[in-house]
């Protein structure tokens, strides 16, 4: 069976999770995807770079938005590994993206459905289009695994 367009995406956006894991970031990875080409994509630096700011999604959608020369980003997908935050879900209304496509659900901080749903809060002058739970298990296994081995270390005598 042929993988469809989201499945496809959100595999790129694995191999960027997976550069955060590799920096001993937490492993969430982003990409932008405008007529059928990744024209941004993130993943957590804010360890790195010591910036709160650093997530995957605020990192591809800047990206995108550089690529396009515009901060409009209204034909353009997410696709990112965990639901995102506040402050991710509002870059991505200001951002007037199409639709978001995400992973694993986050119900500590997700702003997409989980605690809150601002990307489709009729208040606000956009909404987006959301598909979550694409790969979830792949995407909740390397979070799962990055969390659980941060456990074990802090409690290491």
């Amino acid at each position: 069976m042929a993988e469809n367009q989201d499945e496809k995406w959100m595999r790129v956006a694995l191999q960027e999770a997976n550069l955060a894991l590799k920096k001993k970031e937490v492993p969430v990875g982003a990409v932008v995807v405008y007529q059928d080409k990744v024209i941004g994509r993130g993943h957590n630096q804010t360890e790195t770079l010591n910036d709160p700011t650093a997530h995957a999604e605020i990192l591809a959608i800047g990206a995108a938005a550089n690529y396009l020369n515009s901060w409009r980003l209204s034909e353009a997908v997410l696709y990112v590994t965990l639901e995102p935050c506040a402050m991710c879900a509002g870059a991505i209304v200001l951002a007037r993206m199409k639709k978001l496509v995400f992973g694993a659900f986050d119900p500590k901080a997700g702003a997409c459905g989980s605690l809150y749903n601002l990307v489709q809060d009729k208040r606000l002058n956009h909404q987006v289009e959301v598909v979550p739970e694409i790969l979830k298990e792949d995407c909740s296994a390397l979070l799962q695994t990055f969390f659980k081995e941060l456990r074990e270390v802090r409690n290491e005598p």
